[in-house]
């Protein structure tokens, strides 16, 4: 990456964050920056670089034109310099600013003291409603060595508990409830893509690759594809060097792997403190790239013209901007309630019915566990999403209407061979409102009773009689069924082959 590139700004910075509290509890710490040197490590540099040369804060400040006390609150990481004052910084400090801005803490003291502040300023801390203990001199180093080993035996423990099926299914359908409470669109994401896009001279049709790799530049990285990424990931990024790398192959999917990688650095995030938030994130980068992808300033206008002429249809949206099918319907859930009026549902099962994903605000009864998850859960075999793997043209979409204990629901699927299995993805909506979609006029029909256990689940009487003692089935059990979720900050991904990924590089 060229050093003139500069770091992203945008004006939407302290946009309504409280819609992205909606996904990510954590997210009144976010900020639009790029994800590169720590504030609160370039505050340790300054410091020790200001007492190796026993300046006071009153003298470093004067000479940079800032109060002691906003020199003190870069030092302790509490506000992040803008570029011209790192600048002046490393001047007075009569040191390279590569010096400030690279490298790792300074001392092992400094090292410490980091720890300890950044474990201090989780969320898993915060929570607890304990005082955070200062860091500096009078802190003898005996006791702060203990207490960063207490932090992080702590947070070991933490991730030790979390790294279970239960939590998983805890934390997706909590963050399924917080979705649809704002109607699955979150307004400062939605912002932040289209601050992204004027800069681009988008006109409003398929995002070209090169478009995508404007937009990395203007936030400071580059994209590079390359044959050996890690099978573990969708993309690593260097953050030393601002390069994000990605699969060679496909250049749709390149787009929105580079897209989501991107996203990770516009909304500021740091690595997951726990799995929950490790689902939180992914959930904001594919609704960045979605947002980016499919612009709400065109789309809003595409969709509201097809609701006029009552032609709606998942597989136009799709067709429009040059995505998957399942982005375009997750893109439409964004949208369609908050600014068509439409209350939806969608979901993404496997041939056996098995839910992947799923999203609701029209008052549909997906299944789901005692706990509240619907992922793992298997769909009624009579809904839309199931029935269209009996269809025999899997190239075009399928329509039906249900018959539900909640309500009749009309439903567009499409059936797709994965690389691994088969699966689906529908979008469907209560009846009242589906006057406003293509293939209304469908009359295929059908009627679930599920939850009733006589509608699906069990097997008809006659046949039960004849061969429920004359049967004995060999379960296919899956291993991941009794495996506990791979512990990290990011899970599943083997660490060490990213950094040896990275080493290579």
């Amino acid at each position: 990456m060229r050093s003139t590139t500069r770091p992203y700004e945008s004006s939407s910075a302290d946009l309504d964050l409280r819609a992205l509290r909606l996904v990510n509890p954590r997210a009144d710490t976010i900020r639009t920056r790029t994800a590169g040197p720590d504030p609160l490590l370039i505050g340790k540099r300054i410091r020790h670089r200001r007492k190796a040369l026993h300046l006071t804060l009153d003298a470093v400040a004067e000479q940079v034109g800032l109060s002691p006390s906003a020199v003190s609150l870069i030092e302790t990481g509490k506000r992040e310099a803008k570029v011209s004052t790192v600048v002046a910084l490393a001047s007075v400090l009569q040191c390279e600013l590569s010096e400030l801005l690279s490298g790792g803490a300074p001392s092992r003291r400094a090292d410490l003291e980091l720890r300890l502040e950044r474990a201090q300023r989780s969320t898993a801390f915060t929570t607890l409603g304990v005082p955070p203990v200062r860091t500096g001199p009078r802190l003898p180093l005996d006791a702060l060595e203990s207490l960063v080993a207490l932090h992080e035996r702590i947070s070991e423990v933490a991730a030790e508990r979390d790294a279970t099926p239960e939590y998983a299914r805890r934390a997706n359908a909590d963050l399924r409830a917080r979705m649809r409470a704002s109607d699955n669109y979150f307004p400062a994401i939605e912002e932040l893509a289209d601050d992204l896009l004027r800069h681009t001279d988008h006109d409003g049709g398929p995002l070209t690759k090169h478009r995508v790799a404007s937009i990395a530049e203007r936030v400071g990285f580059t994209l590079e594809a390359v044959p050996d990424l890690p099978a573990s990931t969708r993309s690593v990024t260097d953050l030393a060097r601002h390069r994000i790398y990605l699969p060679t192959g496909d250049a749709a999917a390149q787009r929105t792997l580079a897209l989501a990688a991107l996203g990770h650095v516009v909304l500021g995030h740091q690595p997951p403190a726990d799995y929950a938030e490790f689902l939180a994130q992914r959930v904001e980068v594919n609704y960045f790239a979605a947002a980016v992808l499919v612009p709400q300033r065109w789309a809003i206008g595409f969709l509201a013209e097809a609701k006029q002429a009552k032609d709606i249809a998942i597989e136009d949206l799709r067709d429009r901007y040059l995505v998957s099918y399942e982005m375009a319907a997750h893109r439409f859930t964004n949208l369609a309630t908050i600014h068509l009026q439409i209350p939806v549902h969608f979901m993404k099962i496997n041939s056996g019915g098995v839910i992947y994903k799923a999203y609701a605000n029209d008052g549909v009864d997906f299944p789901t566990d005692g706990g509240g998850a619907v992922e793992g859960q298997q769909v009624c075999r009579y809904w839309t999403a199931r029935e269209v793997f009996a269809t025999a043209d899997w190239s075009q979409p399928y329509q039906q209407y249900t018959d539900t204990p909640t309500g009749t629901f009309w439903c567009t699927a499409v059936a797709e061979r994965g690389e691994k299995e088969s699966y689906s993805v529908s979008v469907g909506t209560p009846y009242e409102h589906v006057k406003w979609f293509r293939g209304r006029e469908t009359t295929h029909r059908s009627r679930s009773r599920c939850p009733d256990p006589r509608c699906c689940q069990l097997p008809p009487s006659e046949l039960a009689t004849k061969w429920t003692d004359a049967s004995w089935p060999s379960a296919r059990v899956h291993s991941a069924l009794l495996a506990s979720l791979p512990a990290g900050a990011f899970p599943g991904v083997d660490q060490t082959e990213v950094l040896q990924f990275l080493e290579r590089q």
